[in-house]
């Protein structure tokens, strides 16, 4: 009687995932959904995206190209915030790096370039020194770079990224998050659909974003 127990849960798993589809994603299996939704900062009809990322995640790094296409496609129908998870905790150097590109302007200019850096000239990017002399020898003055990355609103900032990778859940990198509520990931596309090489499973992602955002705006 076990076995036959058995066989038909794996049965029954086999079956869930050759009905998984990233077209037409299904609660539980490409996506899960917050028991306590989050608040968003959109109004009117457009959907908030946010990915939790890190610099130092390669699959940060091999989704960047395809999620900046998605969101062009997307356009007017999102709006687009990214969240660097702290894995090293409240003073997390790269968070930090990130925060302070962000208040300095200068994000849509570094953000690819520290990606590159990390994962193309294999930079070591995990110690405050090392990331200030990064920056610094990248272009960006000094002065005004140690404002920023001393400034009451980076460092508040900073100490806030826990708690909003607690509220939302988020424990890895990248998680994508729709309209505060619905949460998916590569990882989580290719356990249900069973997609293994990079390509083809970022852009299933983006599929299952695609579902998710038009389901995020039909409840609006």
């Amino acid at each position: 009687m076990r076995s036959l127990r058995f066989a038909l849960v794996a049965a029954a798993l086999v079956a869930g995932f050759a009905n998984a589809s990233p077209t037409n994603p299904s609660n539980g299996v490409e996506y899960t959904t917050l028991a306590t939704p989050q608040p968003t900062q959109t109004v009117g009809k457009k959907v908030e995206v946010v990915e939790f990322f890190a610099y130092h995640c390669p699959a940060c790094n091999a989704l960047e190209p395809t999620l900046n296409a998605w969101v062009k496609k997307q356009g007017d129908n999102i709006v687009m915030r990214r969240i660097h998870l702290p894995f090293q905790g409240p003073a997390d150097p790269e968070a930090h790096l990130f925060l302070t590109l962000d208040a300095m302007g200068k994000l849509n200019e570094y953000h690819d370039r520290v990606f590159r850096a990390v994962h193309v000239e294999r930079k070591r990017l995990m110690k405050d020194e090392d990331i200030i002399a990064w920056a610094t020898s990248n272009g960006l003055d000094k002065a005004k770079f140690m404002e920023a990355w001393n400034s009451f609103g980076v460092t508040t900032k900073l100490r806030r990224l826990s708690q909003q990778a607690e509220a939302y859940k988020v424990s890895g990198t990248p998680t994508i998050i729709i309209d505060g509520k619905y949460v998916t990931s590569p990882s989580q596309v290719s356990q249900a659909t069973k997609i293994q090489e990079m390509a083809p499973l970022m852009q299933a992602t983006t599929q299952v974003m695609d579902a998710l955002v038009a389901k995020a705006a039909a409840s609006k």
